[in-house]
């Protein structure tokens, strides 16, 4: 437990569960106050109680944000921070994809992000400083198949942060974005679970992180919780990925990447 935010107001969309549920309390524990906006109500446990706020929010709905930034300045007075966190994804082909799916994952990415920014952004503006970031993907450049709506909309949002940083920086306002890379939530254990053989699937996945392992959720929080705090004070614009530097290595054959798996085996045990 810290006091890095003591006296600010938080937002944290989709926040009752994942990396979001990790980043409210994570910025919680450091004596934030935190409204998290999601269609599933939460709690919070005895850690947090009094720190965690949680409010019915839609992203997609314009009606809700206004409703709900509302709703946090007459409980709160104010909003410091904000974090967007909600999204989703589709895994389907171009072909199978249909324009109704498409404008789904627009309205929840990338839409979601630019109302918060737009009915928050005042009140940040009327107090001279504020922080933004939002959950961007290593998607947003890199793709995996069948995620061209999904890496459409990431890459939208790293532009989306670019052009706040920039419009929004003399109002005292940063904004960045997180890029995370294969993270163990509820939602990708799902997705490994599928597969028959789970140990291989899990063994792989790691080998795509040269550091040997995949993410959990407080590694995203607590870069989060880096850029919201003054730690960071002249960082703006800036797309940081938290992926173990599975961004940065050039893939190759299997017979030839052998030798450098078996390296970070004997690094992982």
């Amino acid at each position: 437990m810290g006091n890095r935010l003591a006296g600010k107001v938080a937002v944290v969309t989709g926040g009752n569960q994942g990396i979001g549920r990790a980043i409210a309390e994570r910025l919680a524990e450091e004596d934030c106050v935190v409204a998290v906006g999601d269609l599933l109500q939460g709690r919070a446990d005895a850690t947090n109680a009094g720190k965690l706020s949680f409010l019915v929010l839609d992203v997609t709905d314009e009606a809700s944000i206004r409703a709900f930034v509302d709703q946090v300045l007459e409980r709160f007075g104010r909003i410091d921070i904000l974090v967007n966190n909600a999204g989703m994804v589709i895994h389907k082909s171009i072909d199978d994809q249909t324009a109704e799916d498409w404008d789904r994952l627009m309205a929840v990415n990338l839409r979601g992000p630019f109302l918060m920014a737009k009915y928050v952004v005042p009140e940040m503006r009327r107090a001279g400083s504020g922080a933004i970031v939002n959950i961007g993907s290593v998607e947003g450049y890199m793709v995996n198949p069948w995620h061209t709506a999904y890496a459409a909309t990431k890459a939208g949002v790293h532009g989306l942060t670019l052009g706040l940083s920039v419009d929004l920086g003399p109002d005292g306002i940063r904004c960045n974005t997180v890029c995370p890379g294969w993270i163990d939530t509820d939602l990708n254990r799902a997705y490994v679970e599928m597969h028959p053989d789970r140990k291989l699937i899990e063994r792989e996945l790691s080998y795509l992180h040269p550091a040997g392992r995949i993410g959990a959720p407080k590694e995203i929080a607590n870069a989060v919780l880096w850029l919201v705090s003054e730690e960071s004070s002249f960082v703006s614009g800036e797309m940081i990925s938290v992926d173990g530097a599975r961004t940065k290595k050039i893939p190759l054959p299997a017979i030839l990447d052998e030798e450098y798996r078996s390296k970070l085996t004997e690094t992982s045990v």
